[in-house]
């Protein structure tokens, strides 16, 4: 595909077929291709192929490296058609400038001979224009080639005319010579300036392809595992789930594991962005894509192929690139009816200035001016581009943006909602204290407590099952389990029924809120409370007044009682604390706060969340591990390091930013010059440059996202 109007037009194909649905990308150059059938892939390859271009069904282990070898192939035949033309151009362009000044240096045949030296120039060289037009053609379709392949043609036709039929040309202010004019510059200029143009256009959007895909390329292709006893190399593909792992010094980990043996300081930073290496030791997490810095270890596979931690981030950027946002819907439909509009409104302009009595040559060169200018390459990459390298970009700082509707959300989102446990603090809770209020030792209180919360995955039942197994107290069986979420369990231990959990859940006759204690009530008799702590995360100070800086209304909304709330509310400086709210009544918040007219974006760790997050303007993830794929969230973010999150809203923003400037700049450029160039004040060398210099403008200034988070940025 050479342009927007390109995909608008395999897409169309892909859609006409029957229970297919289809988006293609230009910037990309995929097609994701949804249906029913196993003749699915046949059928589609066979649709585009009658649109007239190819595809190949991409293999997520070798589909990337086959992009870019033809991408590769692509740039060094424009580079080698480029240096040509331009070789040839510059002369080409002197003589018929010195020619036409000085009428005395012109010999016999002179016009043949420029004519014979832009033979190359408008053919091997034009040639990738020129096919894609005639392609184009054979399918009853139009595309911005075949703009500036006419532009070329009309331009060295109307030369090759003037030295066949001398005078037929007439005399334009336009041309390089008085009368007779070649008009060859305007024909060698434009195949310069657009090979110039689509050359540098491609290695940029290789450039923010290598953005875009830099997380899927982190996984190393070999693992080193133990089998029967020695280590031996095998393809990452082989590897299942259990296998012994070995990752020595300044190897890249294969996949996500467990560390049974050895201990190393660990390189995060290519995944989630995390500048200071981590020391990982016996039961220490690591992903795939990390490298071991300055240790060997060995780790328990514990996630392997499409499940790892590094698989679904890179899957999830790729899906982000599916959705189309819904000015990108408008720009599609405009690009399909603007090129045979361009060229309708080139043959009337052309026409009305020979009714008009302007000489014919000054009349075809008007013509060719509006042909040229209005090409919309910079339309159709304006957004796609952004959106890639932005994606690209957030995925390399543990930032995974979903898709256009995150970025949307983000330009009007007033108000930030923090929930705490798990997202403010690092939800590892522990046991502090365990207070006796009946006639029970200690023991048989954490004994009644674990045997309830043996069932339950709560962080606050790990804790008590930690501190049961620290004083090598016996689990009790139990029946009629219980979970009441946001408020505890309830259970029948030894014949007795045991609750344990807060005081919404144990009305018994102080059951007042206590803070953070967990109440342990056996046959309704309240036995014991048990202190918990949780520690706030080292950056949640700092990425709360980042959201402040920002502009944005801070919340904090937690189960605790309000007295723990509050308590953490004051440490990080927020002032509305919505406290007690139990997890199914998350949304409900969120709504209340939409109604009275926020913008609001939550930002939540767990399943509990997902309403929440899902209910919100913008939802946002904090995950850790492989369940990245779990959230119902528009931002997924995997950086440990809280700054993270005012870092994804302001990636969005930012990108969202970009998009909207190439949009305003490639609209304004085509209404503002189309009219220029019809009223004959554009030069069609100029018109050939803007239009190649208009598309870089937004090719770069997409770019320019590369640089997000970079602290000289």
């Amino acid at each position: 595909m050479t342009c927007a109007a390109c995909a608008n037009r395999v897409e169309r194909a892909l859609n006409k077929l029957d229970g297919v649905t289809a988006t293609v990308n230009y910037a990309t150059e995929r097609a994701i291709v949804t249906g029913a059938g196993e003749d699915l892939t046949t059928r589609a390859t066979s649709a585009v192929d009658r649109a007239g271009y190819q595809a190949t069904l991409r293999d997520p282990g070798s589909g990337d490296e086959l992009a870019e070898q033809l991408t590769a192939r692509r740039i060094s035949s424009l580079r080698r058609r480029l240096v040509l033309a331009t070789l040839l151009a510059i002369p080409l362009m002197d003589a018929t400038i010195m020619l036409g000044a000085v009428p005395s240096l012109r010999f016999p045949g002179w016009d043949i001979a420029c004519l014979l030296l832009a033979v190359p120039i408008v053919t091997w060289a034009a040639y990738p224009f020129h096919r894609a037009t005639v392609r184009n053609l054979r399918h009853r379709a139009v595309s911005m080639d075949t703009l500036v392949s006419l532009g070329i043609v009309v331009s060295f036709g109307w030369a090759a005319v003037s030295v066949v039929w001398p005078g037929a040309a007439g005399t334009s202010r336009w041309m390089s010579l008085d009368t007779g004019s070649l008009y060859l510059d305007v024909a060698a200029g434009m195949t310069v300036f657009q090979l110039a143009g689509r050359y540098f256009e491609t290695r940029s959007r290789r450039r923010a392809a290598d953005v875009f895909g830099a997380i899927g390329r982190l996984a190393t292709p070999v693992a080193r595992v133990v089998r029967d006893g020695v280590e031996v190399d095998v393809p990452t593909g082989e590897v299942v789930k259990g296998d012994a792992v070995v990752v020595r010094a300044g190897e890249i980990v294969p996949v996500d594991g467990t560390v049974v043996e050895g201990a190393a300081a660990v390189d995060t930073s290519v995944v989630t962005g995390e500048p200071v290496p981590r020391v990982v030791g016996i039961g220490g997490q690591v992903v795939g894509g990390t490298i071991s810095t300055d240790g060997r270890l060995v780790l328990t596979a514990t996630a392997v192929g499409v499940h790892t931690q590094l698989a679904q981030m890179a899957a999830i950027a790729e899906r982000a690139q599916e959705r189309k946002a819904r000015i990108q819907h408008t720009v599609d439909r405009i690009i399909v009816w603007f090129v045979p509009s361009v060229i309708v409104l080139a043959v009337a302009v052309a026409a009305g200035w020979m009714v008009s009595g302007a000489p014919v040559g000054q009349a075809v060169g008007t013509g060719i001016a509006v042909l040229v200018i209005a090409c919309p390459c910079a339309l159709g990459l304006a957004t796609p581009t952004a959106l890639m390298v932005g994606i690209g970009r957030g995925a390399t700082l543990g930032i995974l943006i979903k898709g256009q509707d995150a970025l949307e959300a983000s330009g009007v989102i007033d108000t930030i909602v923090l929930d705490k446990t798990g997202t403010l603090t690092t939800g590892d809770l522990t046991i502090t204290d365990v207070e006796l209020t009946a006639d029970l030792t200690r023991e048989e209180v954490l004994a009644y407590a674990a045997a309830v919360e043996q069932g339950s995955e709560h962080p606050i039942a790990r804790a008590v099952e930690r501190l049961a197994t620290a004083e090598e107290i016996s689990l009790r069986p139990i029946t009629n389990f219980t979970t009441h979420p946001g408020q505890g369990a309830t259970a029948t231990v030894d014949g007795k029924q045991v609750a344990v959990g807060n005081h919404t859940l144990l009305q018994t006759p102080d059951a007042a809120p206590d803070g953070s204690a967990v109440r342990v009530v056996v046959d309704g008799v309240l036995v014991g409370r048990l202190g918990i702590a949780d520690r706030l995360r080292s950056t949640a100070g700092d990425a709360v007044r980042e959201l402040q800086a920002a502009g944005l209304r801070t919340v904090l909304l937690t189960g605790d009682s309000e007295t723990a709330a509050r308590e953490v509310a004051r440490e990080l400086g927020i002032d509305d604390v919505r406290a007690g709210v139990l997890p199914a009544d998350k949304a409900g918040v969120i709504a209340e706060l939409q109604a009275a007219g926020h913008r609001v974006a939550m930002v939540g760790d767990g399943i509990n969340d997902a309403a929440a997050l899902a209910t919100a303007d913008l939802g946002l993830a904090v995950v850790s591990g492989t369940d990245i794929a779990l959230k119902s969230a528009d931002i997924v973010l995997v950086r440990e390091d809280l700054c993270v999150i005012p870092d994804a809203i302001g990636l969005a923003r930012r990108t969202r930013r970009t998009i909207h400037r190439n949009l305003v700049w490639a609209f304004a450029y085509n209404v503002a010059a189309v009219p220029v160039a019809a009223a004959g004040l554009l030069n069609p060398l100029v018109a050939s440059a803007a239009m190649a210099f208009s598309t870089l403008f937004v090719t770069y200034n997409s770019l320019r996202l590369r640089s997000f988070g970079d602290p000289d940025s």
